[in-house]
């Protein structure tokens, strides 16, 4: 091929024209560039002709549709989308109908007229316009929907005489389909499978096309599968990201740090399948630190492995974290990876990446350091073996251990914890939910997951490291990818503000909100029946945590910067991390270059998408599970408390098991009922009922269904009550009703539902 001729004064440089390609947020075509440039005549013709023949050879464009050229792996000016989900924020996402290659395609945002458009859900297809916003990232306009598919639903196949039904397992899907016998493909009565929705007959039932069999439902786990494909989580590797992960091997010592003989342990819960982080701690030996420790956090290598965008990388990069279940994990990264060579397992060399640290007797971080080494973790242990052993039971593994490697974990914990508690971070007292399975698959007990001491000490070692790991990007002048959650809004304190003074808790108004005014109000509260009330609330004001190279601090945590580092086997924004170390200290191959540190803001946007999709996935899959276990106690009396108050009813958990479902507001007792958003509360016009966030309540089971993982109860009174029952914390309406919650109502009299 003929190179193009140098440039002079006439002709833009080859960086120049490739930059404007790039910035386009449409692919161009020579038309666009010569206008840009200015290019006029044969000879710029010619030019521009030779230098894009060259750029498309060298890999820096792509020649598409009217030989119009966009930067590899763009996407064309108008193409069909399929929608993939909505975002908490209501923005439509989708995805390229059609994409065949191993990268992951990027993030699409329908904008415009298309945002929280009831017409598109998850499963539809539609022509539309796209525009690039950055690399990774493009705004979508819808020009129509493609009315040869409505739409692709997640359903339970079951056969009848003339082909089959499809019963939808999205608990807002209206109605069976029909499948007609030439559209059942391989799928067998009970099967959960993917369709694809058929154009609207003229009249009769839905028709919809057995696209994929995913497998059946009979097994109580479905309830997992169902959850991974409704939020559509990947599922399965690349042929060439799995041959990676078969082919890796535990590095070499070479230039590492030497840290097998450090007596570093593990200490994991009892189920878990991997262990990527391990901690040890000696009293400092310098006698300007007084009483002070020295720390040591090694977290598993994972960025040795997964290289910057090779197939290892883009598989996780898709994926963005692991999604955990009651009965599986679907991992971030291969088994050979996950479970084996990032696994900190004992006796055996593993690669790791190292925060050094040392804290003085306040517990403040005074200095730190980055090694990349080699480690062989001297013991697995759990947080209950930790425990029992600090409580003065231990066991043949922990004897050994409890004075040269346990007692000195706890003493520099001690401090740590210390240095929390004046810091005033935001600790709220929600219990979380630990789920058991039989070996049926079903649910055996839902139990309160307890909090020791031993969970509290792996949680400071680590947050120490990841505060280490921040600074030292910073002072390293690298970008950190900081984990980051801003402070309440302001209209959100002034709710939160209304709602606490109407149970008796005064939050003040100041210019610099702190965790330490929530701590103070939840410090009052502690022991009172209202105490998980006011965590539930303090919780709902609360900022989302998201990833993003501004730092904005970490208000929950009251730190000035965070960045979270200890878990890249399955988190992604730790692998970014990770790799920024390595570049920030010369820590050898795999650090961050440059593309990714610009392309870091859509790295954040992107990981912390997939975590809100993993955790819907996994609530989900726990709807379903609880489902399960209550469609056996129909008409079983529980208690519980409500947790959601809505126009159309009451959300309620309840107490021994943890379990959600709905109070739906028609079941009500008679009356009209009126929704104080602001006061959580759904309140009777006529009989002064008050049903309250936080709440305790008396529930019948009224129905469970574990395809859709919906659950409906029953409300009722307090045995012996012979009186209309209030439930609530204070009163509102009736007599103790006040001349603001009048106002109130009358001005909210069109938001009134009635019960029966």
């Amino acid at each position: 091929m003929t190179k193009p001729t140098a440039p002079s004064a006439a002709f833009p440089s080859r960086e120049a024209v490739l930059s404007f390609i790039r910035s386009s947020t449409t692919p161009v075509g020579k038309r666009e560039i010569a206008r840009a440039f200015r290019l006029s005549g044969s000879a710029g013709r010619e030019w521009l002709k030779d230098l894009l023949k060259e750029l498309e050879a060298d890999g820096a464009v792509e020649r598409g549709r009217g030989k119009r050229v966009a930067p590899p792996d763009a996407l064309p000016a108008v193409g069909v989308l399929e929608v993939t989900g909505i975002d908490t924020d209501g923005e439509v996402m989708a995805r390229p109908l059609t994409w065949d290659t191993d990268v992951p395609p990027p993030r699409i945002v329908l904008t415009g007229e298309a945002k929280g458009h009831p017409a598109l859900s998850p499963g539809d297809r539609a022509l539309c316009k796209l525009s690039r916003v950055t690399d990774g990232l493009y705004e979508a306009r819808l020009i129509r929907r493609i009315d040869g598919a409505a739409g692709r639903v997640l359903a339970v196949f079951r056969r009848t005489a003339d082909g089959g039904r499809l019963i939808p397992t999205d608990r807002r899907a209206k109605g069976e389909m029909a499948v007609l016998p030439l559209n059942t493909g391989d799928a067998q009565d009970g099967d959960l499978v993917l369709a694809d929705i058929l154009p609207a007959a003229r009249q009769g039932m839905t028709q919809a096309r057995v696209a994929d069999v995913i497998g059946p439902t009979a097994e109580p786990r479905s309830a997992s599968l169902i959850a991974i494909h409704a939020n559509g989580i990947p599922t399965a590797f690349p042929p060439a990201a799995e041959a990676l992960a078969a082919r890796a091997k535990v590095p070499g010592l070479g230039t590492r740090a030497d840290l097998r003989p450090v007596p570093l342990v593990t200490i994991d819960g009892a189920d878990a399948r991997d262990y990527d982080d391990a901690v040890w701690a000696e009293a400092d030996a310098d006698p300007a630190n007084p009483g002070g420790w020295h720390l040591l956090v090694a977290i598993a290598d994972v960025a040795y492995y997964v290289r910057p965008g090779d197939p290892l990388d883009r598989a996780a990069f898709e994926r963005g974290n692991s999604t955990y279940f009651p009965d599986r994990v679907v991992p971030m990264l291969p088994e050979a990876l996950s479970n084996g060579l990032c696994s900190l397992v004992p006796g055996e060399d593993r690669g790791c990446l190292a925060a050094e640290m040392w804290i003085d007797a306040k517990g403040r971080l005074i200095r730190h350091r980055f090694v990349r080494g080699l480690m062989r973790s001297a013991a697995r242990l759990t947080y209950e073996q930790v425990q029992a052993a600090r409580d003065g039971v231990p066991d043949d593994t922990t004897g050994p251990l409890l004075e040269p490697v346990l007692a000195p974990l706890y003493g520099a914990f001690a401090c740590l914890w210390a240095a929390r508690g004046r810091r005033g971070t935001l600790d709220l007292d929600l219990p979380e939910r630990l789920v058991r399975l039989g070996e049926d698959g079903r649910i055996a007990a839902i139990a309160p997951r307890i909090r020791l001491d031993s969970h509290r000490l792996i949680e400071e070692f680590m947050i120490a490291a990841n505060v280490a790991a921040a600074e030292s990007l910073e002072q390293a002048g690298v970008p950190p990818l900081y984990r980051v959650h801003d402070r309440p809004s302001l209209d959100k304190m002034e709710s939160l503000r209304e709602f606490l003074g109407g149970i008796g808790y005064t939050l003040p108004r100041t210019a610099e909100v702190a965790p330490s005014l929530f701590t103070g109000i939840l410090a009052r509260a502690h022991g009172r029946p209202e105490a998980e009330l006011v965590s539930e609330v303090i919780l709902r004001a609360q900022a989302q945590a998201v990833y993003s190279p501004e730092n904005l601090g970490h208000f929950g945590l009251a730190l000035k910067r965070y960045a979270h580092f200890t878990s890249p086997i399955r988190r992604y924004a730790d692998l970014v991390v990770h790799r920024a170390l390595i570049r920030a200290h010369g820590l050898g191959p795999g650090g961050l270059g440059d593309e990714e540190m610009a392309g870091l803001e859509v790295t954040g946007e992107h990981v912390s998408v997939t975590e809100r999709r993993s955790a819907a996935a996994e609530r989900d899959a726990l709807d379903r599970y609880a489902a399960a276990y209550l469609s056996e106690r129909v008409g079983v009396r529980l208690s519980g408390r409500i947790t959601g108050v809505t126009r159309f009813g009451l959300f309620i958990r309840l107490s021994e098991s943890g379990a959600d479902g709905l109070v739906p507001a028609s079941t009500l007792p008679d009356d009209r009922y009126e929704h104080r958003e602001h006061e959580h509360a759904l309140v009777g016009e006529r009989h002064g009922r008050v049903y309250r966030l936080g709440a305790a309540v008396a529930v019948t089971v009224a129905e469970a269904d574990p395809l859709t993982g919906s659950t409906l109860f029953r409300l009722d009174a307090p045995e012996g009550a012979d009186i209309p029952w209030q439930s609530g914390n204070a009163p509102v309406g009736g007599r103790g009703e006040t001349k603001k919650s009048r106002k109130d109502k009358h001005r909210g009299r069109k938001a009134t539902l009635r019960g029966k």
